[in-house]
């Protein structure tokens, strides 16, 4: 909408966003078609997931390794 001339201000009134926010998100996406756009959220959603894996496996051998170290 920016880009076809619409004012920056009432686009980020509109939908409710700072305008920090849209600069930083044109910065962000700026020139990318819409695929890519769809394949940069599936992208970082795939990313997310793995994250918590890790966090959660992290967590288990954290856990296992304070057992084992324990004195029986």
């Amino acid at each position: 909408e920016a880009e076809a001339g619409a004012k920056v201000l009432e686009l980020c009134r509109k939908h409710g966003i700072s305008d920090a926010t849209f600069y930083n998100w044109k910065a962000k996406y700026a020139g990318m078609t819409v695929a890519e756009l769809r394949r940069l959220r599936e992208l970082e959603a795939e990313n997310a997931k793995l994250k918590r894996i890790v966090a959660d496996q992290a967590l288990d051998i954290s856990a296992l390794k304070d057992l084992v170290g324990r004195k029986w």
